[in-house]
Order: C-alpha cells, then structure tokens, then sequence
C-alpha cells in the first residue's frame, strides 16, 4: 500500500517534531524520556523513508536513521547498565604501605562520557601535595577526553599560609589551567565541610576514608613520585555507589 503524499508529509512532520524533542531530551540529560521519544521518531521516520521515491531525500533519511539508531541503542545499553549498577555497592580496602591504587586504577572507569558534572568535597585541597593530588584528579578528567564542563571543588581554608601564594592564588592557576581545556573550575570553602568524597552527575559517588590524599610522601627522585600507581598508600576505606543505590534502600525501609 503506498502512502499518500500529503499523509506522508504529516508522519514526516510527526517524526522531526518528536525526534527534535528527543534530542533536547538527550542534551538535557532525561536519558529515559529520550530514549521513548528516539524510538518513537525513529519509527515513524521509517515509514517515511519506506514511502518517498526522491533518492537524494532518501539517503539523508537513511543517514540520520542510522544516527538516530545507534544513539538509542546506546541511550538503552547506558540506562540498562546504570539500573543494574544502581543495585551494588563497592568497596575497596587499601592496606597500609600497598601499591596500585593510582586514582585511573580505582575509579577511572566511572568517568565515562556521560559525565558532565564532578563535586569534589576534600577539607585538606590546602597544602602543596594536596592541591597535587587535586591536579591529578584533574588530569585524569581532562585525559579521559569526557565531556566535563565543571568541576566544583569544595575544601577548607589553609589556616596558616607560609608563603606569599596563597592556597586560593594556586587553585585559581589550577582553573586557568583547566580553562584552556574547556572546563571551568568553581571553588567553594566551608569551615565545617569533614566528609570527602567524589560525586558525578550520573550519579556515581565515591567516598575516600582519606579523601584524595591516601598516598605516602615520596621523593621527588625515587620511583612512585610521577606514576602513583607505583605508590605507597596509607590505609584507607573507598566506597563507591550509586545514588540510585541509596534511593532503592530508602524506600523499602
């Protein structure tokens, strides 16, 4: 049966209207009511371009079909993968003089590119090797090549600064730094902040017992001073779950 042009223009306008919202959606992160609107559109532009004869019109259906598709098919993997990860909780016991437990190691996994939001909350981001540390993080962000736009630091203030570049002046070099990779860095202080952890607007948490400063001192001449993975550690507790972990448990108490 062979549709009638002026039906095929109001299933075409149809599929754009809805696939145009399923890519605000997408942008705006409501992943699930994005992937209804994608199937729907994608439907619907199907049957279009099973009705249109102009061949040119055809193939740029045929393209954006394909675009359309792959991303709900990994909106769907990504979401199906985020409800069964919902349900578990990790925990990593680091012993005290241990090694391999650079910050790729532990959790560099979780920043997928998904992510567009991280919170770090870490009372000591004051000393030198503790902004260090914070600059590690950092370059594991921008390594990853993920599409981070913020990062929000949330630390104390150094009570005693012993020089005349403040703890404040060194974490703004750090936010020019990240700047140039397209990523603006917010800081905020709190003189009551104690817990530390990580949060990722997918909704990942990680908890550090220590927060990022779990590694021992080490000379800047011997082995484990760049590569962290190489590193002694001091005991610590790391804790990593997902928000929805936390939702789940709540409503069935």
């Amino acid at each position: 049966m062979v549709m009638a042009d002026d039906k095929i223009s109001g299933v075409e306008a149809s599929a754009i209207d809805i696939l145009k919202r399923a890519v605000e959606l997408d942008k705006n992160r409501r992943f699930e009511e994005s992937l209804t609107c994608y199937q729907e559109g994608v439907g619907l532009l199907m049957q279009v371009h099973k009705a249109i004869t102009d061949a040119a019109k055809k193939l740029r259906y045929r393209e954006k079909l394909q675009e359309y598709l792959v991303r709900a098919e990994d909106l769907k993997a990504f979401l199906k993968e985020e409800k069964e990860a919902s349900k578990k909780v990790e925990r990593i016991q680091i012993e005290a003089d241990s090694t391999g437990h650079s910050y790729e190691t532990l959790f560099g996994h979780y920043f997928n590119k998904y992510v567009t939001e991280v919170e770090v909350d870490d009372p000591y981001i004051r000393k030198d090797h503790q902004i260090d540390n914070f600059i590690r993080l950092c370059e594991l962000i921008v390594g990853k090549k993920i599409p981070v736009k913020t990062v929000t630091l949330t630390t104390s203030k150094d009570p005693n600064p012993n020089n005349s570049l403040t703890q404040h002046d060194k974490l703004l070099i750090v936010g020019r730094s990240l700047f140039s990779h397209g990523i603006e860095l917010k800081i905020k202080y709190s003189d009551t902040l104690h817990d530390r952890e990580i949060r990722l607007n997918t909704g990942w948490v990680i908890k550090i017992g220590r927060g990022l400063d779990y590694f021992k001192g080490c000379d800047r001449f011997n082995i484990g001073f760049c590569d962290l993975n190489l590193r002694k550690c001091h005991e610590t507790t790391v804790d990593i779950f997902h928000q929805g972990s936390v939702r789940a448990t709540t409503s069935t108490s």
